[in-house]
C-alpha cells in the first residue's frame, strides 16, 4: 500500500478531475433539458439579470449537488454501523415509522419529514417525499481496514471505514506527513475489543485471564487450557487477517507495536468468519470487535486483568485505561464533501449513536468528544 509522492499527486488530481467532470455533466445535462417546450420552441431561454439577487432556492441548488451513490468500504468492525445507517438512509422512512423514523425522534428534532430527507436537507439537499427514494443513495462494502485506508486515498469510494488509525494501518509502508495529512478522521464510535473463547472454555470454568498470558499465548508460549486452569485441551488461537484494523489495534494495544509479531493458528477477514470459527471449535481464543459477542451463545467473553484491573464485558471495556478500546473511523481523503458530511452527520447525530452504534453493541462517543466531530462535519460549513 505504499505510496510514493508522485502516484498521491496523480491520485489527487484524478479524484479532482473526476468530481469536475461529473459537475460539469450536470450542468451539460440540465442546459441540453432546459431548452425549448413540447411544442418544439427552440428559443433561448432567458438570461438572468447579473445584478438581481444571487440566493437559490433548495430546489434550484440541488440540481447542482451531487446526488451519485455515496460509497464506502473497509473494516468489518464498523461496517454494522455505517452499513446500518446506509440502509435507514436508503429507506428513507416517513415520520411516525415506529421501526425506522419513530415519532418520538422526530418530534425531537422538530420535523415531519421523512429521515434522509431531513438529515440531507440541512446540507441543502432537496426533500424527495418518497420512500425508497433519498437525496442521494449510500452503499457501504465490507473488506477490512487496509482496503477502506487505500480505498479512500485512491478515490476508489468516498468513506473508508477503519477499526485502526490510518497512520497505525500504513505503518508497514512508511507514509509520508503529507499523506497522513490527507486523511480527514471522523470517529464515529468505540469499539472495547473483548477477549473471547468457546462456549466449552467457558463452561470449563475459565473466567479470566493476564494480559501477559494473552501473549504468551498469542507468541505459541502457552499453548494448553490446563495451564490457565482449564482443560487439558490445545489452545486454538484465533485472530483477524494482516491488515485490519481489529489485528492491527490488537498487536498495537497488547504488544505495543502495530507490526509485531504474533502466531495465531488460523486468521480470518472478518469479524462474521471469526465468529463462526469460535461458535464451531471447542477450544479456541480470540481477540474480536464488541458487535460480534454473545455472552449466552458461541463467542462468551473472558476478563481481562491488566495491572491488577479487572476489565469485564458490559461493565468497563469502555474506559479510558482498559488499553483495547480503540475509535472506529469513517475517514474521508483531503477534505469531506457536502454529500460525505451529510451522511456522517446522520451517524453522529443522537439518533445515530443510539441507533446505530449503542445497537450494535459499540460505545457512543462521549458528549465533548461528540461536538469535536460534530463540527468537522457543520452544515455552516457547507452553506
Amino acid at each position: 500500500m505504499a505510496q510514493d509522492s508522485t502516484r498521491l499527486s496523480d491520485l489527487v488530481s484524478r479524484r479532482k478531475f473526476i468530481a469536475t467532470a461529473g459537475a460539469a455533466g450536470v450542468a451539460t445535462v440540465a442546459g441540453c433539458s432546459s431548452g425549448g417546450d413540447s411544442d418544439g420552441d427552440t428559443s433561448e431561454p432567458t438570461t438572468a439579470d447579473p445584478s438581481s439577487d444571487q440566493e437559490t432556492t433548495a430546489g434550484q441548488q440541488s440540481n447542482e449537488m451531487d446526488t451519485s451513490v455515496l460509497t464506502g468500504d473497509g473494516s468489518s468492525t464498523v461496517f454494522p454501523i455505517t452499513n446500518t445507517a446506509a440502509s435507514y438512509w436508503n429507506s428513507n422512512p416517513e415520520a411516525g415509522d415506529g421501526d425506522y423514523w419513530p415519532t418520538d425522534w422526530a418530534d425531537q428534532y422538530g420535523t415531519e419529514m421523512r429521515l434522509a430527507d431531513y438529515f440531507a436537507s440541512q446540507y441543502g439537499y432537496e426533500p424527495t417525499g418518497e420512500r425508497s427514494n433519498p437525496p442521494f443513495r449510500v452503499s457501504i462494502a465490507l473488506s477490512h481496514s487496509g482496503t477502506g485506508i487505500e480505498g479512500v486515498m485512491e478515490g476508489r469510494v468516498d468513506i473508508g471505514d477503519s477499526s485502526a488509525s490510518a497512520q497505525a494501518e500504513l505503518a508497514g509502508s512508511d507514509p509520508s506527513e503529507e499523506t497522513l495529512n490527507n486523511f480527514v478522521d471522523h470517529v464515529v464510535g468505540v469499539d472495547g475489543q473483548p477477549i473471547v473463547v468457546s462456549n466449552e472454555i467457558a463452561d470449563a470454568g475459565v473466567e479470566s485471564i493476564t494480559i501477559e498470558e494473552l501473549r504468551s499465548i498469542y507468541r505459541q508460549e502457552i499453548t494448553n487450557w490446563s495451564e490457565l486452569g482449564g482443560p487439558d485441551r490445545d489452545i486454538l488461537a484465533l485472530g483477524r487477517a494482516e491488515g485490519s484494523g481489529t489485528d492491527t489495534a490488537f498487536r498495537a494495544n497488547v504488544f505495543g507495536d502495530p507490526n509485531a509479531s504474533i502466531s495465531p493458528d488460523q486468521r480470518f477477514g472478518q469479524n462474521q468468519q471469526l465468529q463462526q470459527a469460535i461458535t464451531q471449535a471447542d477450544n479456541a481464543i480470540s481477540y474480536i470487535a464488541l458487535a460480534f459477542v454473545e455472552p449466552d451463545g458461541g463467542t462468551p467473553p473472558l476478563d481481562l486483568v491488566i495491572d491488577g484491573t479487572t476489565y469485564s464485558y458490559g461493565d468497563n471495556l469502555g474506559a479510558a485505561e482498559y488499553p483495547l478500546s480503540r475509535d472506529l473511523h469513517a475517514y474521508t481523503w483531503e477534505d469531506t464533501s457536502r454529500k460525505e458530511a451529510a451522511f456522517i452527520n446522520f451517524v453522529l447525530s443522537d439518533f445515530g449513536q443510539e441507533t446505530f452504534v449503542k445497537s450494535n453493541n459499540y460505545f457512543a462517543l462521549p458528549d465533548d468528544r461528540l461536538q469535536t466531530q460534530r463540527e468537522k462535519v457543520a452544515p455552516s460549513k457547507y452553506e
